[in-house]
Parts: C-alpha cells; sequence; structure tokens
C-alpha cells in the first residue's frame, strides 16, 4: 500500500522552517508505517512562505520585466530546501535522494520517498498526481493551511461555504485551467486535469490536523473536502 500526501509547504515552513511540527508529522508517520511493513509514503513537498517571499523579491526588484519561468524557477528551489529537511528526518528509512523529477522514477527502496519541485509550469501538486499514477495509488491527500475547500475565499467573501465533497468538474470550474507560479488554490488546474484523466481522487484537510491525518490514513472518518467523489 502506498499513500501520497501533497504536504503543503505553508505547514513545513509557514515563514520559516517549523521544527516541532516535522518532529509530531515524523513521529505519526512512522507509527503508521510501523503497524503494517507493507505500507509506504510519497511525501511531495511545497514552497511555503520562503517561496512567496523570494518571488515577491524578484518581482519586486524586477518591476514588469520578471520573467513567469525565473520566478517558478524560485519557487522549485524553495521546495526542494523544504524537501531535503523533511528527508532529512526520515534518513533511516529514506534511502533515495530527494525527487526532482518524478517521471523519471520508477522504482523505490525504502518506506518513505519524498519529492519536490520539478520545472517551470508545473507545481508539486502535479508531481504528487504523476508519482501516484505511477506507484499505484488512488487517492492524494492534499495536506495545506486549510480544513476544507470552500466555495469562495472565506477572507473575501462571507456567503462562502464548506465543501464536503465535489466532483472533478465542479472543482476545476472553480479554479480554471492555467498554472501560474504562486498561484494560491487548494488543488492547482494542471494537475487537477491529470487528476480527472486518471481517475484520481484528492482529499484537501488542514495539514496541521494530526489525528486527523491518522483517520485519512485509516480509512476512517475524516474532516476535509473529497474532489473526484
Amino acid at each position: 500500500m502506498t499513500n501520497v500526501l501533497s504536504l503543503g509547504g505553508s505547514i513545513v515552513a509557514p515563514d520559516g522552517p517549523d521544527a516541532a511540527f516535522l518532529k509530531e508529522f515524523s513521529a505519526l508517520a512512522r507509527s503508521w508505517l510501523d503497524a503494517d511493513p507493507a505500507r509506504r509514503l510519497i511525501l511531495v513537498v511545497g514552497g511555503g512562505g520562503p517561496a512567496r517571499a523570494w518571488q515577491k523579491a524578484y518581482r519586486d526588484a524586477v518591476g514588469d520585466q520578471a520573467d513567469p519561468d525565473a520566478q517558478d524557477w524560485i519557487g522549485i528551489m524553495a521546495t526542494r530546501l523544504n524537501a531535503q529537511l523533511v528527508r532529512s528526518a526520515f534518513l533511516d528509512i529514506c534511502p533515495h535522494e530527494v525527487v526532482t523529477d518524478p517521471t523519471a522514477l520508477s522504482v523505490f527502496s525504502g518506506r518513505i520517498l519524498v519529492a519536490a519541485g520539478w520545472k517551470p509550469g508545473f507545481s508539486t501538486d502535479f508531481d504528487a498526481v504523476v508519482l501516484a499514477e505511477r506507484f499505484g495509488a488512488r487517492t492524494v491527500v492534499n495536506l495545506s493551511n486549510i480544513a476544507k475547500v470552500y466555495t469562495a475565499d472565506p477572507k473575501t467573501d462571507p456567503s462562502a461555504r464548506p465543501i464536503d465533497s465535489i466532483s472533478w468538474k465542479g472543482f476545476r470550474a472553480m479554479v480554471g485551467d492555467e498554472w501560474t507560479p504562486g498561484k494560491n488554490v487548494p488543488f492547482d488546474p494542471v494537475a487537477s486535469r491529470r487528476a480527472e484523466e486518471l481517475g484520481l481522487q484528492v482529499i484537501c484537510a488542514a495539514g496541521r490536523d494530526l489525528p486527523n491525518l491518522a483517520a485519512i490514513l485509516e480509512g476512517q472518518a475524516y474532516q476535509g473536502t473529497l474532489i473526484g467523489a
């Protein structure tokens, strides 16, 4: 059994690295793996606060001359730094180096595999979908700083309501079809299109709610939004 967790940078490094969260997450992951020798985890790590801060600095420095690919590469490098941190917490069970090209990997040893950003035009959400396809996972668990997907941004729209489940058609109508560097959506449009094509489901849930994550991993009732229902 292989589970894919898209571990948002907003929970690994909201502003800087969160060592307390990493310690608790490591304990949960190890406990889940220890319960069954057939279990494996793929962790795809995002850029978080550092990615957004460095991208903003670039835009502020060059103004209208900002190049989208250059901005994307800045975010990708932030994901790789965060992923290296996460991998380092699992060195004894994660012998493979951080994966930076999800299409180049066909097997992995150990119990955990850690991946980061790939190339411009693709987010870590897309990397998670590619790895789910390659290793036979039917669900991607997308962990971020939101507990559920909303019909609109609740920070700006008081009528926004949380969604328990939604079809890919309905979700894609909300997020559009194109990816832009730093775009802040529950699951990116390019990854959503590919996940729909593959028949994958995505669970969006609060990454810091570790008891809820444990329930998801165990197939129990959880708080979150199921996309592709």
